[in-house]
């Protein structure tokens, strides 16, 4: 949904739930919620009165495909018209629902659904309502036609091999995005994403400030997401660190973010996604870069705790270096030996070591162990790696070699084997 019409929605949503004297929810036509009206009834607004399908809606913003399914049994995807639907315990319905196709030209855009009581709304007011769906259809076919189907442009532009190729590419999304094209815009990267299906992404009109959205291979069998998203300045990100969380909670992962782009150590739920923000530019002729710079966040965040679970690109520090270098040129020789699992703790002990500045009392808190036996294990790091940590350069090589591991693995850092 993008934020030009997000109020639009809410206006309309509430003038139907007014109409109908309930509250009513509008999601698109792949269920995912768009909002919701406020309705002013304690009945209808109790918790304890909401279902399982109605309250798992709300809070996770979608459907699963399993309930999908299953209100599509009904024949909502082929109704001009309202469409009651029984009470279903056993799907976890607990009660019953109208169902608005919200359709613009005969194709359907969404649905506005409510829960249905004894007697219920009048035929009278429930033509009143579907007159106001019209609206929310007209509304959401204006962003199918200038979002959604922009995947395939902004697809063609991320993937470009050569530049020439980037650079027609850009002009096709240019041409496409028309005036919107010259904008302040920036770049979001969010992966692994989840599904392996390249079809199985968020719609582009359920991201607030959205201007194109569409999956890329990640590694050798993951997706990730990219999304292009409007700013109004380069000094408020919160369009891009909205869409970011609401994307990592589409993936089952903590959406925790600050503007800062850092976040607390609990940087990742259940499915591990992590996300990246670009430098914001004007225009679209630095698209791939922006990209680059999303992806590289959003890398260095997964594998830094610190970093995430939304990275900008300006707040990774060396990342930004790390990134850039092919995985290969990172596993140097005189450390292959302390990546191996017997040795993690000294591994471990080496990072900290660094990331204290070579402070003995700061790494040795932060281990949790005394001093000595933090100069304990130094000495067999040096030991291990014939490098010497009183040397700024076998330093700066152990450092570096150790952060580039922790890319290429995450953050158990180990052998690639």
């Amino acid at each position: 949904m993008t934020s030009e019409h997000r109020g639009d929605y809410e206006e309309l949503v509430d003038e139907i739930s007014e109409l109908l004297g309930a509250p009513a929810t509008l999601e698109n036509r792949d269920f995912e919620l768009i909002t919701f009206g406020a309705y002013d009834s304690e009945g209808d607004l109790d918790p304890s009165a909401l279902d399982p399908v109605r309250t798992r809606s709300i809070l996770t913003r979608r459907s699963t495909a399993a309930v999908r399914a299953w209100f599509e049994g009904f024949g909502i995807t082929r109704a001009t018209g309202p469409v009651r639907i029984p009470p279903t315990p056993e799907a976890g319905v607990n009660r019953g629902r109208i169902c608005l196709p919200v359709r613009h030209r005969g194709v359907v855009h969404g649905y506005v659904w409510l829960l249905d009581d004894d007697p219920g709304p009048s035929e009278r007011r429930l033509s009143a309502a579907m007159e106001v769906t019209t609206r929310i259809g007209a509304l959401l076919a204006d962003e199918a036609q200038h979002g959604a189907d922009l995947s395939r442009e902004l697809r063609a532009v991320l993937t470009a091999e050569r530049d020439w190729q980037r650079d027609m590419a850009i002009a096709e999304l240019r041409t496409a995005l028309g005036p919107r094209a010259d904008g302040l815009h920036t770049v979001i990267c969010v992966a692994p994403w989840p599904s392996a299906d390249p079809d199985d992404a968020p719609s582009v009109r359920t991201m607030p400030g959205a201007t194109a959205l569409c999956t890329l291979p990640w590694g050798a069998s993951a997706q990730c997401v990219a999304l292009l998203i409007r700013l109004r300045s380069t000094d408020v990100l919160t369009p891009a660190t909205t869409a970011a969380a609401r994307l990592l909670e589409r993936a089952g992962g903590s959406a925790s973010s600050t503007g800062s782009g850092r976040a607390g150590p609990s940087a990742h739920g259940p499915a591990g996604s992590a996300a990246g923000l670009a430098t914001p530019r004007s225009g679209l002729a630095e698209l791939g870069t922006s990209w680059w710079e999303a992806s590289a966040a959003a890398r260095a965040a997964w594998a830094e705790a610190r970093l995430g679970p939304v990275a900008q690109w300006a707040a990774i520090g060396p990342f930004r270096l790390l990134t850039a270098l092919p995985p290969e040129v990172a596993r140097d020789p005189a450390v292959h030996t302390l990546l191996f699992p017997v040795h993690q703790e000294l591994a471990r002990t080496a990072e900290v070591y660094l990331d204290c500045a070579g402070q003995a009392a700061r790494a040795a808190a932060e281990l949790g162990i005394h001093r000595q036996t933090l100069y304990y294990r130094l000495s067999r790091i040096e030991k291990l790696t014939g490098l010497e940590l009183d040397d700024g350069e076998d330093r700066l090589l152990l450092h570096m070699a150790l952060k580039g591991a922790r890319l290429a693995h995450g953050r158990a850092i180990g052998p690639s084997g």
